[in-house]
């Protein structure tokens, strides 16, 4: 028996203000709380995290409602959001859609991300390297030269962004690589989907 509807109700919030809050859709966290769905180990410390507990105490396995303390020498984890993993996209639906979902990740909550991708293929080589997962963040402005999320058509890729009057740039960091060029019409098939602001690899 987990404990998450004692810690709720002692922090006075709805079930559906938590999911929100936890970045889980409402009926994922419902199945949590009533344990009809059991939490994998990366939702559970996301979870303790949120409710400032121990994972013990949260499945009923302690009475120390409190983490143990990080021993010396180790960092504890910052605080994490669960952000939408997007695989496949669909052409002319959002890209956080539900089904171009392929699940959720846990990421620094301070990267305020609104989604992260799996980068395939070596084009931006050496910072990102493939099969790295880089967060997003939508609604913010990207600069020239910044790396960004950009979909064209029913594929996203990320690039090195450079914005002209009459062309658009995606610039890969491999030099192997050429440049993405749209002109004129073409730059009407060009949405930039948000800023890379974080960068997993090896999770």
């Amino acid at each position: 028996m987990n404990r998450m509807h004692e810690l709720r109700t002692e922090k006075g919030i709805s079930m559906k203000e938590a999911a929100a809050r936890l970045g889980m859709p409402y009926t994922t966290y419902v199945n949590y709380e009533k344990g009809t769905r059991e939490p994998n180990s990366e939702t559970l410390i996301l979870l303790a995290e949120f409710y400032d507990t121990s994972i013990d105490y949260l499945v009923g396995k302690s009475s120390n409602p409190k983490p143990a303390a990080v021993p010396p020498g180790f960092e504890p984890l910052p605080p994490m959001d669960q952000v939408p993993l997007v695989g496949r996209i669909a052409c002319g639906q959002p890209i956080t859609a539900e089904e171009n979902l392929e699940g959720y990740v846990s990421v620094p909550a301070a990267w305020h991300a609104t989604f992260t991708l799996q980068c395939r293929g070596d084009s931006m080589e050496p910072t990102i390297h493939d099969g790295d997962l880089v967060a997003i963040r939508k609604d913010i402005q990207v600069e020239n030269g910044q790396i960004a999320a950009v979909r064209i058509g029913d594929e996203a890729t990320l690039k090195h962004l450079y914005l002209h009057n009459d062309y658009i740039e995606l610039r890969p960091e491999n030099p192997n690589f050429s440049s993405i060029i749209r002109r004129k019409e073409e730059m009407n098939d060009v949405t930039i989907e948000g800023k890379a602001v974080g960068l997993c690899r090896g999770l």
